[in-house]
């Protein structure tokens, strides 16, 4: 990367953007809604199970001007747009996401809550991990909580951040796919337990989707 594109990069007006594309969502609160996926490169949360490990270094996707990225998105039928990773709250959205409002689209953030929220969104989606703590300002921005369940243990601290998200943040349980067929029947018992929490699947895994 080029010092004029770091220092562009500083602003948010280009972004490092591992891939785009049209699709359904489908995950969390608004699975089944089409919308267009804008996934930047860039994540030192390293989760084991992450599947897109391939976004992780930065270096390795272009340095892609964000006006060109509005344009891209401005085009698609469906005006929301989800924001993803990699870590997307590394970088600086203030740009993207103004010149994407200005557009009369709607922005969804998908983040671990482990960096400081920029830019000006109509949902964020903060799924935390353990390798790297979320913030407490992520924490009270969320409109959505959703917990990767990996084994038994992940409900306790599925728990331990229901206590600490607003009252109205919506709560997801969703079976880490690997471990999904195992899981997934403690999943169901702890949500009929505790009625608070409702149960995200990858549906476009099922559906062969991007």
């Amino acid at each position: 990367m080029t010092d004029k594109e770091k220092d562009q990069l500083g602003r948010g007006e280009v972004l490092p953007l591992m891939e785009e594309f049209y699709t359904i969502q489908g995950e969390g609160f608004h699975t089944g809604k089409a919308a267009y996926f804008i996934r930047v490169g860039g994540c030192d949360v390293g989760c084991h199970w992450c599947d897109v490990k391939e976004s992780w270094n930065a270096d390795l996707h272009p340095a892609t001007s964000a006006d060109l990225i509005i344009e891209h998105a401005a085009a698609q039928p469906a005006k929301a747009v989800v924001i993803t990773g990699g870590e997307p709250a590394m970088y600086q959205l203030d740009y993207l996401t103004t010149g994407l409002k200005k557009k009369n689209i709607l922005t969804f953030l998908e983040t671990s809550g482990a960096y400081p929220i920029t830019g000006t969104w109509d949902w964020i989606c903060l799924s935390p991990k353990k390798t790297m703590a979320p913030l407490e300002e992520s924490l009270k921005k969320a409109d959505e909580l959703k917990v990767i369940i990996y084994n038994k243990n992940d409900f306790e601290w599925a728990a331990t951040h229901a206590s600490r998200v607003r009252p109205d943040c919506k709560l997801f349980l969703q079976p880490e796919w690997s471990k999904s067929a195992q899981i997934m029947q403690d999943i169901v018992d702890y949500v009929l337990l505790h009625p608070n929490w409702n149960i995200s699947l990858q549906t476009h895994k099922y559906m062969h989707i991007p």
